[in-house]
């Protein structure tokens, strides 16, 4: 085997290998609708954005810090007057969405049963730890994973330690997913291959220009193209 050839592959979970945006855009619009005495939609959308934003390096990625940022957003926007049965609505959205059924992405069983095996197979995602975890099981996934690893932030450094530790280095390793700014350009400033699967709902927040230029740059309609894609690499 070349010392150069791919040995392992790298998932991203939500919205690669099980839906999960969609659930948060219903959420929203749903929150909208609870402040629609007090603010316009886009009004609200905006200043939701903006606490998550802030809340980010505080909660992390995941529901609860969602959760947290609707709350927080809602006594800004009536300030202060935000009745205490609208909050207690957020909250009841916010353990709907910690208890959602797990709904996987077209081909993604079949890819992982035809790649496990031949490949080390990792599991990197950011988010809640515990809901992570239930979605996974949930999934019925798991049992494709060399190693899962549930991280706080995606950088060329996460990428780095994880294929060094799982596998036989960045080099010699791929990274697949949805979030060209998680998933794809941090994995291939770590020396890996990137693939890039588009989800037609993708946070705002994970939005950047694909790195077309970047020789282990890839693009798939979806995750079905995988394995002719890795069959093609030289």
């Amino acid at each position: 085997m070349s010392k150069h050839a791919l040995t392992t592959i790298g998932f991203d979970a939500d919205d690669t290998l099980w839906q999960n945006e969609q659930y948060y855009r219903l959420t929203e619009e749903h929150f909208r609708e609870l402040l629609a005495d007090f603010a316009e939609g886009p009004k609200i959308s905006e200043r939701l954005l903006e606490s998550e934003k802030r809340n980010l390096s505080h909660y992390g990625f995941g529901i609860k810090g969602f959760t947290l940022s609707m709350i927080e957003t809602a006594i800004e926007i009536t300030e202060g007057k935000v009745p205490t049965s609208v909050i207690a609505q957020i909250l009841d959205t916010g353990r709907d969405l910690l208890s959602h059924p797990v709904e996987t992405m077209p081909h993604v069983r079949e890819t992982l049963e035809a790649l496990a095996g031949n490949y080390l197979l990792v599991l990197i995602t950011k988010g809640d730890l515990f809901d992570q975890e239930r979605k996974l099981a949930q999934s019925g996934l798991g049992d494709f994973f060399d190693a899962v690893e549930i991280v706080s932030e995606k950088t060329a450094v996460t990428y780095r330690r994880i294929f060094s530790k799982v596998g036989d280095g960045p080099e010699r390793a791929m990274m697949v997913g949805n979030s060209l700014k998680s998933d794809i350009v941090p994995a291939i400033a770590a020396g890996s291959y990137g693939v890039f699967v588009p989800h037609e709902l993708t946070w705002v927040l994970e939005h950047v220009d694909e790195p077309k230029d970047a020789p282990r740059f890839r693009k798939i309609a979806h995750l079905g193209e995988l394995r002719g894609l890795l069959d093609g690499l030289p």
